[in-house]
């Protein structure tokens, strides 16, 4: 198992906000974190990559990962795309995507990869030389993606990634989404309020209340499952 945690909890100062938490996510998989805004969905992304100060367990390749720096989480192949795009809006596009190989050294390959990032995303290769800032919320989030990939990740963590877009730019993110992960095996772990549209790409579901996993199963499972459907599925 490429990612497993168990008994985590996470703390803002003195306030607990993940209460035992434990789940495992295999390599090449994807999975998705449902719940309400406040159930602790985007600090159980921020604890897997050392940004909280957590308690329990996190093992990665069955080595424990718990209280390491972010940076060193990164290294073993971790990219954390979180809400909000997070892009340097000054530099272009293209300098975006350079600055999310900043960890390797094999500039060939980021090369390649440059170049494979425009045939998943053809819209940045049209605005390659174009500032962050200056492109629509779409467009900012494909780069985003795009950045997180340029680490050559084993795992990405998304955090709510179709946030402020418009549900046809979302459909178009979700289906490079799959074509990313069928093309490069990369984990993927999604965070998403747009809970149809994760359930279809996830295979495996994990539903949060209060910092609890109170469900979790197969996405056909958890989506045909009538309180599921009736507080986040709106049927």
């Amino acid at each position: 198992m490429m990612l497993e945690t168990a008994g985590l909890e996470a703390f803002y100062g003195e306030q607990q906000a993940l209460f035992g938490v434990g789940f495992d996510l295999d390599a090449g998989h994807v999975r998705t974190l449902l719940g309400a805004n406040g159930a602790g969905k985007t600090t159980v992304l921020r604890a897997l990559c050392g940004m909280v100060r957590t308690g329990g367990d996190i093992r990665f390749d069955g080595k424990s990962i718990s209280g390491w720096a972010t940076e060193d989480i990164v290294r073993l192949g971790v990219a954390h795309v979180p809400e909000g795009r997070g892009t340097f809006v000054r530099l272009t596009v293209e300098e975006n995507l350079q600055l999310g190989a900043m960890t390797r050294r094999d500039h060939a390959a980021i090369a390649t990869d440059i170049e494979q990032i425009y045939h998943h995303f053809p819209r940045l290769k049209e605005r390659r030389t174009q500032q962050a800032g200056l492109l629509s919320g779409g467009e900012q989030q494909m780069l985003a993606v795009g950045r997180g990939l340029m680490l050559r990740p084993r795992l990405m963590l998304l955090d709510e990634p179709s946030f402020g877009l418009a549900p046809l730019v979302v459909e178009e993110l979700f289906g490079i989404l799959r074509e990313v992960n069928r093309d490069t095996g990369v984990a993927m772990l999604i965070v998403e309020q747009n809970a149809a549209l994760a359930l279809e790409l996830a295979e495996h579901a994990y539903l949060l209340e209060t910092g609890r996993i109170v469900m979790d199963g197969p996405s056909e499972a958890i989506a045909a499952d009538e309180t599921v459907r009736r507080a986040y599925l709106g049927y």
